[in-house]
């Protein structure tokens, strides 16, 4: 298969670039991570939201950063809108149109995809005050500064856990992804916090490409899976969930992808791990024509 080879060995010729390549100066702002919701828990008196399927963005006052640090390029009219305090939220297009997100907040220069894309806000990180007292903050501004580029993320208290997993099924029947729990008058902590929780009905998580496992059979002329790493350092294979299209063209060395599973098993690894979709895009993309 000459041209699997030929993919493969332009990928490995990436990755020796990339490792070659001197690290990102890029500082990862302080956010306030999620940690996975107990079922056994009691959430009552808990805040509940939408988890929007988009791509996390802090606004340090000045500039729009990804997660990682990186910056965003926004259009002026998002930037004009924006106040001169933090925010964190979610750029967001619409349920389901995550990629559309991606291709409007990795362009250097802002395009008409953004046009599609709201600000949601569900923090205002540097104050030393509750939560609902930083989005009290955030809504006053908004009230004296209305923009239809921004959103304060609607919140519900919880009543029990019968509410939690009505409120999780109406959010997965409007194409929704899942449900961000937080607990009340909780003050911003950085990192991942037992106080901002995700409760989804699957399991999801993030993993780092690597290469390419060729396949056999009905997809002897494609990539069968992908070779992938977690975060601990785990390597698996994934092929499960890979469409045609994403057979012959995977997604990019040095791409994190994200995968939904059934749990792990006693040696680390995901049960039944199903590709979701590219999360981040390599920074130098391979642009692979295919195996053969």
């Amino acid at each position: 298969m000459p041209g699997l080879r030929r993919l493969m060995l332009g990928a490995a010729a990436v990755l020796l670039l990339l490792i070659s390549l001197p690290a990102s100066s890029a500082e990862a702002p302080a956010l306030m991570l999620a940690t996975r919701w107990d079922d056994s828990a009691d959430p009552a008196g808990w805040w509940m939201s939408e988890k929007y399927d988009g791509m996390r963005g802090y606004w340090d006052g000045t500039r729009m950063l990804t997660r990682q640090g990186e910056p965003i390029a926004i259009p002026a009219a998002l930037r004009a809108a924006l106040p001169d305090f933090p925010l964190d939220g979610e750029l967001w297009a619409g349920r389901g149109r995550f990629e559309a997100v991606l291709s409007a907040a990795r362009a250097s220069v802002p395009g008409p995809d953004w046009s599609a894309l709201r600000y949601m806000i569900f923090d205002a990180p540097g104050q030393a005050v509750p939560f609902e007292a930083r989005l009290a903050t955030v809504r006053a501004w908004l009230d004296a500064h209305p923009s239809a580029l921004l959103q304060v993320v609607a919140q519900t208290r919880c009543e029990g856990r019968a509410h939690l997993h009505a409120f999780l099924h109406e959010v997965e029947q409007r194409g929704g992804e899942g449900v961000m729990l937080r607990a009340a008058a909780s003050p911003h902590v950085a990192g991942r916090s037992g106080l901002l929780r995700k409760y989804k009905s699957f399991e999801d998580d993030e993993a780092t490409v690597l290469g390419y496992n060729a396949g056999t059979g009905k997809f002897a002329a494609v990539v069968g899976s992908l070779r992938v790493r977690l975060a601990n350092g785990t390597e698996f294979a994934l092929g499960s969930g890979l469409s045609d299209r994403e057979r012959r063209a995977p997604p990019p060395i040095g791409s994190v992808i994200t995968f939904r599973h059934q749990g792990w098993t006693a040696r680390g690894k995901p049960r039944f791990p199903v590709f979701w979709r590219v999360r981040v895009p390599a920074s130098a993309p391979v642009a692979p024509s295919g195996a053969e």
